[in-house]
Formats: C-alpha cells, structure tokens, sequence
C-alpha cells in the first residue's frame, strides 16, 4: 500500500516552501527524573524527550552535514546536565525551575510505573520556532510543554511531522502531579490531527485517541513493549514484531522508538521497516537506567546495513506517496538487528562501566 502524505504549503493552508532547508526539528523539554522502587530513591538521571531522541539521532545524523537537527528545549538555571545536553543545549528559563518528574517502580509488579510531575518548565512558545522550513519535525512533550499554537507552528514549517501522543493526552493533577489521560477529541490538539503525518501512541494511551477515527487522518503507530507496536493507515494496518528485553527501567522507550523510527524513515525504509528500527532502539532503551549507551560497534553495524538496504531509496520527505507494506527484506532485517541486539547487551554486560555518564546517585 503507497499512501499520500501531503506537502506543506498546498491545498491544506499550510506556508509555501520555495526554499526548504535540509534540517530536522525535535521540540520537547529536558527534565530531572528520579526513580524510586518500592518508595526507595534509585538513581538521578537525565530525562525529558530530546535527550532520549537525540541520543539515537545524532549517531546517526551529525555526520551529515545537511541533515543538521535543530531543538527546541527548555530548562531552568538549576538544569543539572548541561555537559550531556553540550550539541543541543536547551534554552534557559528565568522564570520557572526544569521539569522534573519522580518514577515509582514496584517490584511486586514488574513493568508497572507512576510518574508524578514535581515541577513543570515554562511551555514552549510558538515564537521560540524558528521561522525556517524542515525536512521532518517531531513534537515530544512529556510535561505539558507544546501547546496547541506551537504544534500548528510546527506542522506549518515541517515536510513530515511526527508527533507523541502523550503530549496532546497527558492532564496533570494540579495537588501531587500524578498523570491521567483524556481522550483526544475533547482536547484542543484534535483540530490538528489532519495537519499530523504520524502519530505515535503507547498501548495505554491508544484507547484515548478514538483510533478509528485517527487513522484516517494520519497514520497512527501503536506501541506495546513486547509485543512490539501496530501500524495503522486509513485501509491497512501491519504488525512489527518486538526484539527480547531485560526491562530495568521503562523511562524513554518511546522516546528512543520515536528516534529510531525517523532514522528509519530518513534512511528510506518502508514504514513497518522503518518501525522495526524503532522497536530496536526501544527494546535497547529499557535494559538501562536513564539515557542508555549504545555500543559504537552495534551502531556502526547498524548504519552499515542500513546504507545496504537504502542505497538508492529516498527519504520519507523526498516522496509524495509512503510504503506502508513491509518490505521483502522485513524479515531478513529483524534477523539482522536481532544479532546487533545481542551484541549490544554483550557489550553493555562486559564492557560498559555502570553508566556512570548518566546517572547521577
């Protein structure tokens, strides 16, 4: 199935785009994120979106001169890893302390997690966009920080624009912070969904999108841990089959599936191809607390095969029409990152100091 995206600056109101400029944007704060397990503080760690995001992008695209990626972050003066965040440093708020968020992990039950939002970062102003065109652009808030204006900013200077969809469901309790959802279309985002090429949801939060209705306004990706993640379009649908993972800790899976997926499409891959990425460098995130190390070995194999693959396919932004069918090498490609899986939890057993970059005790 070969489905049309839409350019920008056509019949749907969109700005024209004479000139685009051969770059990505990731809008989304970082954060402070505590984990506890059973009441019992963990570790501090770098959070947010962009953190996770760019840490899959970069290795991947800082290479590339005319694929810079360009962020859009917010954190207070008291933001305590500007050493990690150096590429893309986060705009600093005078007025309001960093996001931070406290994770409660329990033991008896695994995989379950509550997140409380302790403190909240101003939102991200629509004039804090730059005026310039994108090839792709990716709205990951976690915290409340994109608003309805700046996310129709967004989808009027972006090629391609993926979107998490938490940020547009996530309500905050005004008392102790902890997170509800609430359906789509009783939020002001909902007018913005034809304006949206993908939408990326958990399996938690795909019940509040209406899902019918969804797909035929973009095509909505469906994540759920492992058993891998769903493809939805306006006729079809695709299954993408997950990678094995130790969870240790839950926080940015779909962050760093978000990443992975663009990699993918910016490399040229089919959707559900380009998906299986995504499941990869999820399954790769959860096995450690806070931003995960990728061994450079695994991620050099991994660009290798991938520049196999696309030699002479063109990114998502270059075509009018998306494959949304696997491709014939769809299974071949899983064997092989399945390998490259192995091989990266090998070197994080044996070789990787305790993430001491990272975390923060």
């Amino acid at each position: 199935m070969v489905q049309q995206i839409a350019d920008a600056g056509e019949s749907d109101g969109h700005v024209q785009n004479p000139n685009p400029s051969p770059l990505g944007l990731v809008v989304g704060n970082y954060c402070h994120d505590v984990l506890f397990r059973d009441s019992e503080p963990m570790a501090k760690s770098l959070g947010g979106a962009a953190s996770f995001i760019s840490n899959v992008l970069d290795p991947f695209f800082l290479p590339i001169p005319s694929l810079s990626l360009h962020f859009v972050s917010k954190a207070g003066s008291d933001f305590a890893y500007p050493s990690l965040v150096h590429r893309h440093p986060p705009i600093v708020s005078p007025s309001s302390p960093t996001t931070l968020f406290h994770a409660h992990l329990c033991s008896a039950d695994a995989g379950a997690r509550t997140l409380r939002r302790v403190s909240a970062c101003d939102p991200i102003a629509p004039t804090e966009i730059p005026d310039c065109r994108f090839h792709f652009g990716v709205a990951a808030a976690v915290a409340g920080e994109i608003s309805p204006e700046t996310l129709s900013k967004m989808s009027d200077l972006c090629r391609v624009l993926l979107v998490d969809a938490q940020g547009l469901i996530r309500k905050f309790d005004p008392a102790d912070g902890s997170v509800a959802l609430v359906p789509l279309s009783e939020t002001e985002f909902a007018p913005l969904l034809p304006r949206v090429s993908f939408l990326k949801a958990s399996a938690e939060e795909a019940p509040f999108l209406d899902l019918a209705e969804a797909r035929k306004a973009c095509c909505v990706i469906v994540t759920d841990g492992g058993e891998g993640c769903r493809v939805w379009w306006r006729d079809g649908e695709a299954k993408v089959a997950p990678f094995p993972a130790t969870e240790v800790d839950p926080t940015g899976a779909g962050d760093s599936f978000l990443g992975g997926f663009v990699v993918g499409l910016a490399s040229g891959l089919a959707v559900p191809d380009a998906a299986l990425l995504g499941n990869f460098f999820g399954s790769l995130t959860v096995g450690q607390i806070g931003i995960p190390k990728f061994d450079p070995t695994m991620l050099q194999n991994v660009k290798k095969e991938l520049e196999r693959r696309t030699r002479h396919a063109a990114p998502c932004w270059r075509n009018t029409a998306v494959n949304f069918q696997k491709s014939d090498m769809h299974e071949e490609f899983h064997a092989f990152l399945s390998e490259a899986a192995k091989h990266h939890m090998y070197c994080s057993t044996n070789h990787i100091d305790d993430q001491d970059n990272n975390i923060h005790k």
